[in-house]
Parts: C-alpha cells; sequence; structure tokens
C-alpha cells in the first residue's frame, strides 16, 4: 500500500487526531490553570514554614535570654550574701564563736547547693569564680577561728573576720563585676 500525501489525508489525520483528544481537552485546560496556582501555593507553604521557624528560634533565644539573665541575678545575689559584712548579721548574738562558723558554713552551702543549677547559664569562668569566692569566704571563717584564743567573743571574732576580708583582695567584688560585664554583653 502507498501512501499518497495531499490534503485530504492530512486534515482527515488532524481531524481524527483532534476528535480522539477532544475528551480531554477541559483536562488539559484545568491543568493549564493549575499549574500556577500549584507553584503559587507551594511558594507559599513553604515560605510560611520558614517564617515559622525563625519565629521558634527567636522565642528560644528570648526565652535563653531570660533565664540567663535571671541566673546572674540569682548568683550575683549570692555573692552579695557572701560579703562578710552581711554574713556577720547573720543570728542570734549570743552562740559561741564555733556555733556561729558551724551555722554560718551551713547556710552559704545550702544557699549555693540550692543555686547550682544556675552554672547552666554562666560561663564556665564565671562560676570557677564563683565557687572560688565560696571557698575563700568559708576559709577564711576557718583561718579567722585558728588566728584567735579559744576565749573571744563573737564579736570580737567578727570584727577579726571583716579584719581580715578588708586586708585581703575583694576577690567576692572582682566576681561580681565579672557577672555585671557579662549580662551586659548578653543583652
Amino acid at each position: 500500500m502507498i501512501f499518497t500525501v495531499n490534503s485530504e489525508n492530512i486534515i482527515n489525520f488532524a481531524t481524527s487526531i483532534m476528535a480522539s483528544f477532544s475528551g480531554y481537552l477541559p483536562y488539559a485546560f484545568a491543568l493549564i490553570i493549575a499549574i500556577p496556582f500549584l507553584v503559587l501555593l507551594r511558594q507559599f507553604v513553604f515560605t510560611y514554614i520558614r517564617l515559622k521557624e525563625q519565629e521558634i528560634k527567636l522565642l528560644t533565644v528570648k526565652s535563653n535570654t531570660s533565664n540567663k539573665t535571671q541566673s546572674y541575678e540569682r548568683m550575683t545575689l549570692f555573692m552579695e550574701r557572701l560579703k562578710p559584712s552581711h554574713i556577720i548579721q547573720r543570728f542570734d548574738k549570743d552562740l559561741a564563736v564555733h556555733e556561729f562558723i558551724f551555722l554560718t558554713e551551713k547556710t552559704i552551702n545550702e544557699e549555693f547547693d540550692y543555686n547550682a543549677s544556675q552554672q547552666l547559664y554562666i560561663t564556665k569562668n564565671s562560676w570557677k569564680n564563683i565557687v572560688d569566692s565560696k571557698n575563700a569566704i568559708i576559709e577564711l571563717l576557718h583561718k579567722t577561728y585558728s588566728e584567735i584564743s579559744g576565749n573571744a567573743t563573737l564579736d570580737e571574732f567578727k570584727t577579726i573576720f571583716i579584719m581580715n576580708f578588708i586586708n585581703g583582695e575583694d576577690y567576692i567584688s572582682a566576681t561580681i563585676e565579672d557577672l555585671r560585664r557579662e549580662i551586659l554583653i548578653i543583652t
């Protein structure tokens, strides 16, 4: 069989193709309309998700900054309470010197243990300074006690304790100043 190409054959072929695709024409039109809509919808969804992720990160950072600020405030308060001028005002004046030392050391350690979780939010250097300050105050209490005679009154002990602190390095104020500098960097 020989195919002859004439205009009638071409028209018949084109008509048969059109007739076979005429049932799909509404779907093709719908697809042409739907594709740009789906692309825009996809872009909107991805943009929305990205913005929500940024919002969550911002809220996390804000919450974390709040925790850090509270930690620095609590540890600054702890350091203020470690100052000998505050320590000597605690407890009854009728206590024996060794009772005063025992109660003071117990109170310092309890408050420190209560605040131990704050080390999660404070730099290692600041935490080390806080621990060193606490230990130095306790050591100073014991050193002062070993220097005085066994018959010294509590008032005499407190006076010598404060004088020993004044004559030494003021590590508590230095630690508080470090905490202040770090909180300025954070906020």
